[in-house]
């Protein structure tokens, strides 16, 4: 693997967080096959205490490995790992993904013949060998509303109760889209330069949103590339601390309404939240009377829908933040 800074075509950013046998799995995935192109790799780790960064360090010497003595949240570790890189495109790729053959070749492929594209992701599989939907519509309070009733679910192919989650759309072709998962992301060095880096006050989730938004915003083009393909299992890192994602999840989504929307935009999408989750709460604690086989996932989904009302009327944390 060639990684001279004169020839880097592509700089692979994986950050990670407790999470030693997913990333033990990406980085074997991260070979000549998946980019045939002059690659580096480079991990940032948040502070593992799961033996990451030893595994890292042992297994892999030619990683080029950045170690937080804290977890500094998902986007600015990135940052992090972007102020290290060379390469022309840079791959942000999670710890819980593997890169399937040609993937990463494939998109920068793609955006060599399109220059006007800054960001593009691939046809992600989950674990369980079926599709994962990895691109979204931008957020607004109709399709949020929906959400909040289900009706994006109960109607998974009417395109008006579906504008967010993109259900009626089979992920199947080429396509400009407003939201990339930030599960795999490949993005152009010319773009990072005028779009910025990401958004720091970001801790965890939503900075998807935000950059994708600012990429588009600046005049640089979103795209789904289903050619390139990645297995994500998910979970790698919240799985650590699923109360505490959950309520993370919460305050992104808030977070960025606040950041590109109006007050009143803003103030509705926290009702429309609230609604979300008392639905939510009410509907698991019945259903925990009908289903003893899944007694235990409601209650456990009862109670972060409880837990995240809380916090989003008192302001107080329920539990301890991510450290």
């Amino acid at each position: 693997m060639n990684t001279d800074p004169a020839q880097v075509m592509v700089s692979v950013i994986i950050v990670s967080w407790n999470a030693r046998d997913y990333l033990r799995q990406c980085l074997a995935s991260l070979s000549s096959e998946a980019c045939r192109y002059p690659m580096e790799i480079i991990v940032v780790d948040n502070a593992s205490s799961d033996g990451s960064v030893e595994c890292v360090k042992k297994q892999y010497p030619h990683v080029h490995l950045i170690q937080n003595m804290a977890n500094l949240g998902f986007a600015r570790a990135n940052n992090f790992g972007v102020s290290a890189s060379t390469g022309r495109y840079l791959c942000f790729v999670n710890s819980d993904v593997k890169v399937r053959k040609d993937c990463i070749s494939r998109l920068v492929e793609y955006g060599e013949g399109h220059p006007e594209v800054g960001m593009a992701g691939p046809r992600v599989i989950g674990g369980d060998g079926k599709l994962q939907r990895s691109c979204r519509g931008f957020p607004g309070l109709w399709n949020m509303f929906c959400r909040a009733l289900a009706l994006d679910t109960l109607f998974p192919q009417n395109k008006m109760f579906t504008g967010c989650s993109l259900t009626n759309w089979p992920h199947d072709a080429l396509h400009p889209v407003d939201v990339l998962s930030g599960c795999f992301w490949l993005v152009r060095r010319e773009a990072l330069a005028r779009v910025g880096l990401l958004d720091e006050s970001f801790f965890m989730y939503g900075e998807d949103l935000d950059w994708c938004k600012r990429f588009w915003s600046n005049g640089w083009k979103v795209m789904y590339v289903p050619s390139a393909e990645a297995i994500h299992y998910g979970g790698a890192s919240s799985s650590n601390a699923p109360l505490r994602f959950f309520i993370e999840r919460q305050r992104a989504d808030l977070q960025y309404w606040r950041k590109h929307h109006s007050r009143p935009a803003a103030a509705c999408f926290f009702l429309i939240s609230c609604l979300h989750l008392v639905l939510r709460a009410f509907g698991y604690t019945l259903a925990l009377g009908f289903n003893r086989r899944q007694r235990q996932t409601y209650r456990h989904k009862m109670g972060r829908s409880v837990a995240c009302l809380k916090w989003m009327f008192t302001g107080r944390d329920p539990i301890p933040k991510i450290s």
